[in-house]
């Protein structure tokens, strides 16, 4: 189900705003929608909670995970975010667990024209780990880039020590194409990233389907 959220005129690519969803999972209902302002508090708050689960899989930088992660740093960073999707270049998108904020999943580097490609992250909640929220949310953004959003090519790079984020990109069909050697600074050091892919070419039907079918979704 798709519904439009913000009547904004600047939107420069289909398929925004809008939300995705809803979709049963083992851990509840999940749904897809845009960014809000009013986030701030439920992102602050999972953010610090998580710093254990989540920082050694994040990219370093030099700000303090406190202050990056702070209620005041939001409002910028959502702003951006919105920013980047009125002209066409990133779907960021809150993940929603029973109505909840639980995580995010954001679709960047959108490029049209004959690459029609872009990439996909995605984060949860330790709360809602291991539920199947990560699955659905990929599963329901990735139909999005290859339906409404005409994209031909979506990619996400993983490190090979993060077998749960693996095996999610796995369940959903992305394909391996190779190892990049020392690709990012993640948690103050250079790591190796596993690429994969996946073409609309390689979809038969659609991939929350195929969730379902096998039993890991069911539709609401």
């Amino acid at each position: 189900m798709l519904v439009n959220l913000w009547p904004f005129k600047a939107v420069q690519h289909p398929g925004w705003p809008t939300v995705l969803g809803p979709l049963r999972v083992p851990a509840g209902v999940i749904r897809l929608r845009p960014v809000r302002m009013r986030d701030g508090v439920a992102w602050s708050r999972i953010r610090l909670a998580d710093r254990a689960h989540l920082e050694p899989w994040e990219p370093s930088i030099d700000v303090d995970w406190e202050s990056r992660h702070s209620s005041a740093a939001w409002p910028p960073l959502c702003s951006s975010l919105r920013t980047e999707a009125r002209y066409g270049r990133m779907l960021p998108f809150v993940i929603e667990l029973d109505g909840r904020f639980c995580g995010q999943l954001t679709v960047g580097n959108i490029a049209h024209g004959a690459l029609r490609s872009a990439w996909i992250g995605y984060w949860v909640s330790s709360a809602a780990a291991g539920g199947g929220v990560a699955t659905g949310a990929v599963a329901l953004g990735l139909d999005h880039c290859f339906g409404p959003v005409g994209l031909h090519r979506v990619e996400a790079t993983v490190r090979p020590e993060n077998g749960a984020s693996r095996a999610v990109l796995a369940k959903v069909g992305f394909r391996q194409e190779g190892l990049l050697q020392r690709y990012l600074d993640v948690d103050g050091a250079w790591r190796d990233h596993l690429l994969v892919a996946m073409t609309v070419e390689e979809l038969a039907g659609s991939v929350t389907s195929a969730l379902v079918h096998s039993g890991r979704a069911a539709w609401v």
